[in-house]
């Protein structure tokens, strides 16, 4: 295999380590937040094996992983707009 043939790897490995970042700066004082790092620990390194495999669905996956991992607003306003604000 050619190294231009891993150029969009590239890509995908650069996304791969922001998830890592983001995974391993979580919070983990509280059992609870223990637990639930751990769990997106484990769902990051299965995305990681499967990069190895299938880099296509990987990258599907990761994308649905890093959605998840955006931290939600602090002021919801769906309830508050009207339609057409």
């Amino acid at each position: 295999m050619a190294a231009d043939d891993r150029l969009d790897d590239d890509e995908l490995a650069r996304r791969l380590r922001e998830a890592h970042r983001r995974v391993r700066m979580l919070p983990a004082g509280e059992p609870g937040q223990a637990a639930e790092k751990e769990r997106l620990a484990r769902r990051h390194l299965a995305i990681c094996d499967l990069a190895k495999r299938d880099p296509e669905r990987a990258a599907a996956r990761l994308d649905a992983f890093l959605a998840a991992l955006e931290p939600s607003p602090d002021t919801p306003r769906d309830e508050e707009n009207t339609v057409g604000d």
